[in-house]
């Protein structure tokens, strides 16, 4: 037991009892692995390989630099709110982002192409 400023915290509450910490190890043992149905279309974009200028230029084209759903709303000059990005929300989100960034690194590397126009 801790006292102070004329209060009394007991540290008995905020440690788990030894007992609690095995049941939990053992509910943990037995739950069955979560389902990831994505997971096949995930790889599926990991392994896209990047081989000709054409199929580059699409996938820059296509997947945005930005999220285009990030708005200011301005009324009368006045920013009066805001849109944050949702891209996160995208549960393939990172597979995307990371498939561009491969179409770019082969324009510049393979193609020696200027992809500031992608930007």
């Amino acid at each position: 037991m801790l006292k102070t400023n004329n209060q009394r915290i007991f540290l008995t509450a905020f440690i788990k009892p030894l007992e609690e910490n095995n049941q939990t190890v053992s509910k943990k043992q037995f739950t069955q692995p979560k389902l990831d149905l994505l997971q096949p279309l995930r790889q599926w974009l990991d392994q896209i390989q990047i081989q000709n200028r054409k199929l580059a230029k699409f996938i820059a084209k296509l997947i945005p630099a930005q999220c285009p759903f990030e708005r200011d709303i301005i009324l009368f000059g006045r920013k009066i709110g805001h849109i944050p990005p949702m891209c996160k929300l995208n549960p393939l989100y990172n597979e995307l982002v990371y498939l561009r960034f491969r179409a770019l690194c082969y324009l510049v590397d393979q193609c020696g192409e200027d992809i500031q126009s992608y930007c």
